[in-house]
């Protein structure tokens, strides 16, 4: 069951003469990692980041189509691309969630960078953010590490507990849906593995799409993958039949390494 139905979706950046998605159409599935792999300005990133309308912080930019997100209260499917008002982004990011190339820990403590959207969500109690905090904190594998440090800055932390924390403080606000754009390709061996792990382990409770360019990545963690080549969408299936026998030329010589 999808969480999210991207249909008949395009995009245009106010800069641009062309568009730079074409007609996408192609499921979210409910508890499960989908994979966005293409070459670099295929449009993967430009899609992720439609997901959860991070697009309109930058003015001008067109969306066509719809992009219908699964209300779990109702059982029904609504699209995100009727919002208007702020109140309903805010909420819309709370349930879509996002986790960038680069860590973006904010200038702050542990503990307040993972509080920081729950204060937002009008959580107050101190008693009920400091148990949300460990939880999220225990949820990205990170409690053990920071426990004793929670009020030191979150700068001091190593790049792969800065995006660890940048996770936890996503998960923190429960949401439905996490967004990955490229997570581990600024970090090391060890930490991308641990990233990796916790993604897999995160998808019991989220839903998951996730751009990387690293095919070995998307064939270890991915239930579902979606080749992409100059805004269109080439071919999705599950990952196992997308890697073993894809029925696009294009996307065998793409993960072959002939192009991209």
């Amino acid at each position: 069951m999808p969480i999210m139905s991207i249909e008949d979706f395009s995009f245009t950046y106010a800069s641009a003469q062309a568009r730079s998605l074409n007609t996408i159409n192609l499921p979210i599935m409910k508890n499960s990692i989908t994979a966005l792999i293409g070459p670099s300005g295929c449009g993967k990133s430009t899609l992720l980041r439609s997901l959860n309308r991070i697009h309109d912080l930058y003015p001008g930019n067109e969306y066509e189509g719809k992009l219908m997100l699964l209300n779990e209260g109702t059982g029904e499917m609504e699209n995100i691309l009727d919002i208007k008002k702020e109140n309903e982004f805010i909420s819309l990011r709370q349930r879509v969630g996002m986790i960038f190339q680069k860590p973006t820990p904010f200038p702050m403590s542990i503990f307040d960078n993972v509080a920081y959207g729950l204060r937002i969500a009008g959580i107050k109690n101190k008693t009920e953010l400091a148990d949300r905090v460990e939880i999220a904190l225990k949820g990205s594998a990170l409690f053990g590490e920071v426990s004793d440090r929670l009020n030191k800055s979150a700068m001091g932390l190593s790049g792969g507990q800065q995006q660890r924390l940048c996770i936890a403080r996503a998960v923190a606000l429960k949401p439905e849906l996490l967004l990955f754009d490229e997570p581990t390709s600024a970090l090391d061996p060890i930490s991308t593995a641990a990233i990796e792990e916790l993604i897999v382990e995160l998808k019991k409770d989220v839903s998951i799409a996730i751009v990387t360019h690293n095919m070995q990545q998307a064939s270890r963690i991915s239930d579902y993958t979606a080749f992409m080549y100059l805004g269109d969408l080439i071919e999705y299936d599950e990952t196992e039949k997308i890697f073993l026998n894809p029925k696009e030329k294009r996307t065998e010589d793409y993960i072959t390494g002939r192009f991209g």
